[in-house]
């Protein structure tokens, strides 16, 4: 680490070289840009200059422990209210001054993180600490920051010694021995960070242009080259990609998830599962996991831009070690389509759909839609009498790819309605004649099915061609482009909201969500964020155009399935048992607004309520119904050829042979069956 930090101080004064010029020659052309196309544009104006000027204060200072009160003060009364009237006269001297201003911080911070560094810190102090949920106001005082950090410094030790040892006894016991060097390493992260933060010249700008977009709607983005070849990789099946999947454990370390034994770092012979990842490279800059954010690895590790990556791994709180992995072109599997066959009296067809990807750069019609439909005809081949389409936590992806999959389950008729950025009305009909599957269908949705997720459940549930169950969506109906700043820039790009779109009932489900027929319980529903609760965000607003259309079954059909199915979920333990877990989670958010005493006591059992929470979390989404889940003959028939896709297809059985929405959605297929039944007879 000591390398690492010798190697910063170096670079310490890069991030404040930079050309404020090409920086507000570059917002210049974004704000052109957006005036000219959004859906919406804003005026440059004292609104947002507020907006922008505090967003980016929260941003470089989010815990309050980086500027004093007498330097955010001075900050605010220059250019709070005067970034719009700087920036329309290409003066973005203000950026240099909140820069020379976030230096000076910085580097008091280093100097007295490097003095305590050096002492001896006494964990006996009697102290307080208060969590805060949302931003707060500047109140440091010169005098007053070596003990905000020694506060800081404790309180992480104090929290990084609780996670070792659920034994409070043994952790009093080595206590000192412990806490020596923790404090070390929280203090080398800190000093880390800070100096990261010093030499990252794009950081700043980057968050200034993304901060200037996010005034118009919270979906309008700068992008860099590498931000939108990051994006769009994320909307495809197929990409470069290293062939490992990552996640964060509970100390917010990125761990090597899933290995793919096709990929190129199962290749190397030298990676496993459980390996920590402590720093990544794209062989022009190396980026330490402390100390940078999650999005910035993220970007690092996905950009296709990026071809050779160099891994910093540590096994086992071993010795770090360095692996060079060339990407290759893989499909990604779990941002593909596929499918399953669950057999419960009838047989019910599965489909789950994790995002509308699309061959974005290809041109051709390789995309979700088209998988969609072939799983569907396997399924349709061994027979089955209803079928449902799982949408949970799928963020949206190609509206066209929306529109296609619509077409293949509508008849005919409009579908939807957008309005352009000129406010122009235009439909959209169904794009194909007749329908791939006749049958009843149920759609499953949560608070992350976004987007395309919502544009198409929306229409299923208008024409009544779907019964929609699970919990209300994220709530945006609006569709955005990537463009770039300027023709043929290669550099700069702008991803921005250009149309809304409105249900062909002329309602619009932006910033309200598409509301499910039966309403189950989902974990975390209460703390998804919402499209409502950004504070740019487009308002909901109706037409008073209403377009006719043909629905597929009665009202009446419907609210019978969605009385019955809300009967059962009522009467189930297993979802009463989400609304109590629920209840805890929202409880343990609401505690991070109060003052707890700073000692390893009072950390401790704050910590371990979290801890015991999530423990009965996962015990509980265990828990297994143990439906009878197979795959299609067609499918059984691609593993005996594909080998290498079994372990995953088995990982994909385990868990839905669990999946009480699953379960509900057999149960409504049943009731459908019985109806129908009865009223033929």
């Amino acid at each position: 680490m000591n390398k690492i930090i010798l190697f910063f101080l170096f670079c310490t004064f890069s991030l404040f070289a930079q050309n404020s010029d090409t920086s507000c020659d570059i917002l210049f052309k974004i704000n052109k840009l957006l005036q000219k196309e959004h859906f919406s544009p804003k005026p440059v104006n004292d609104s947002l200059s507020a907006y922008v000027f505090v967003e980016l204060m929260n941003d470089l200072d989010p815990s309050r422990i980086i500027f004093l009160k007498t330097q955010a003060d001075s900050l605010s009364n220059k250019y709070r209210l005067r970034l719009d009237d700087l920036i329309l006269n290409k003066d973005c001297s203000f950026i240099s001054d909140i820069k020379k201003e976030y230096k000076k911080a910085l580097l008091r911070n280093k100097s007295i993180l490097e003095k305590l560094n050096g002492e001896t810190i006494d964990f006996s102090t009697k102290d307080t600490i208060r969590f805060k949920q949302r931003n707060f106001n500047f109140y440091l005082k010169e005098n007053e920051v070596e003990k905000a950090w020694n506060k800081k410094i404790r309180y992480e030790v104090f929290s990084d010694i609780t996670g070792k040892s659920k034994n409070l006894d043994s952790l009093k016991l080595n206590f000192k021995s412990i806490s020596h060097l923790s404090k070390k390493s929280v203090v080398e992260n800190e000093l880390c960070k800070i100096n990261a933060s010093l030499s990252n010249d794009k950081y700043f700008e980057d968050n200034l242009f993304n901060i200037f977009c996010g005034y118009f709607d919270p979906h309008t983005n700068y992008f860099s080259n590498d931000t939108k070849s990051s994006f769009v990789s994320t909307l495809s099946k197929e990409k470069l990609s290293l062939g490992l999947n990552v996640s964060l454990n509970d100390k917010n370390e990125i761990i090597v998830d899933e290995i793919d034994p096709n990929g190129p770092a199962f290749k190397t012979g030298k990676i496993k599962k459980g390996d920590q990842i402590i720093a990544v490279s794209n062989q022009r800059e190396t980026l330490e996991v402390s100390c940078y954010s999650i999005e910035s690895i993220a970007t690092l590790m996905s950009s296709e831009l990026n071809t050779t990556i160099t891994l910093t791994l540590k096994r086992n709180s071993g010795k770090s070690f360095k692996v060079i992995i060339e990407k290759q072109i893989l499909k990604d599997e779990e941002n593909t389509v596929y499918s399953f066959i669950v057999d419960k009296d009838i047989k019910i067809g599965y489909i789950k759909i994790p995002s509308f990807y699309s061959n974005f750069e290809g041109g051709n019609s390789k995309g979700c839609a088209q998988d969609v439909a072939k799983e569907t005809i396997k399924l349709m081949k061994d027979d089955i009498k209803g079928l449902v389409l799982d949408l949970t936590d799928n963020g949206g992806g190609s509206m066209e790819e929306a529109v296609k999959l619509a077409g293949l389950f509508i008849d005919y008729g409009p579908i939807s309605i957008v309005v352009d950025n000129k406010k122009e009305l235009s439909i959209i009909n169904d794009p194909y004649k007749g329908v791939i599957y006749k049958g009843p269908i149920v759609i499953i949705i949560n608070g992350n099915s976004a987007s395309a997720s919502e544009f198409f459940s929306s229409i299923m549930q208008d024409y009544n061609r779907s019964l929609l169950i699970g919990s209300t969506s994220l709530g945006k109906a609006t569709m955005q482009t990537i463009v770039p700043l300027e023709k043929n820039d290669e550099q700069h790009f702008v991803k921005l909201t250009i149309s809304k779109f409105y249900r062909i009932t002329g309602k619009s489900h932006q910033a309200i969500g598409v509301i499910p027929d039966v309403q189950i319980p989902t974990i975390y529903q209460d703390i998804f964020q919402k499209e409502s609760s950004f504070p740019t965000s487009l308002k909901n607003e109706s037409l008073n155009t209403r377009i006719r259309f043909t629905p597929y079954v009665s009202n009446q059909l419907i609210e019978s399935l969605a009385e019955k199915s809300r009967s059962r979920i009522a009467q189930d333990p297993y979802f009463t048992s989400i609304i109590t877990l629920n209840s805890k989670i929202d409880n343990i958010i609401k505690k991070s607004n109060i003052e707890i005493p700073m000692t390893l006591d009072s950390v401790f059992e704050n910590q371990n309520s979290i801890s015991n929470l999530s423990e009965e979390i996962n015990n509980f989404a265990t828990d297994d119904l143990n439906l009878n889940v197979s795959n299609s003959e067609y499918n059984k028939s691609l593993l005996v050829i594909y080998p290498s896709l079994i372990e995953y297809n088995k990982m994909q059985l385990d868990n839905l042979r669990s999946n009480h929405y699953l379960n509900e959605a057999i149960s409504i297929i049943a009731d459908y069956k019985s109806l129908k039944l009865s009223k033929t007879n």
